[in-house]
């Protein structure tokens, strides 16, 4: 189990219960080990931080990121939080929000590949 802070708890809570529609979106399609039987947790705190996504089984965050996270401020940060994901084994997706919303199939295909790679090499 990772470990994280307290005081992201609360908070947490509040984003399960406030998701983007692009966040919500995505839910539909990974809640209920629907993707190769894979568990899937939304709105994670994980170390200092609440990540959208967490796939404990595969070691996986999954990040769906609006257009500010494409900005100078927001990229460093979206940086250093990669690199201390990185630093716990876990490996990182981001997706825009808006593809997510449009391209939904397209999205949830990618994850199913890079998942099932992912699993070939180190089975559940």
């Amino acid at each position: 189990m990772l470990r994280y802070s307290a005081d992201l708890k609360d908070r947490a809570r509040y984003l399960r219960k406030d998701l983007t529609d692009s966040e919500r979106v995505l839910w539909s399609r990974l809640r209920n080990k629907q993707l190769l039987g894979v568990q899937f947790y939304r709105q994670k705190p994980i170390g200092d931080h609440i990540v959208d996504f967490y796939a404990p089984g595969v070691k996986w965050v999954i990040e769906v990121d609006g257009s500010q996270h494409m900005e100078g401020v927001h990229l460093q940060r979206d940086k250093r939080r990669d690199e201390s994901m990185v630093d716990l084994d876990l490996k990182v997706l981001r997706f825009d929000s808006r593809v997510v919303l449009t391209e939904t199939d397209a999205i949830v295909e990618a994850i199913f590949q890079i998942m099932t790679e992912r699993l070939s090499r180190n089975p559940l």
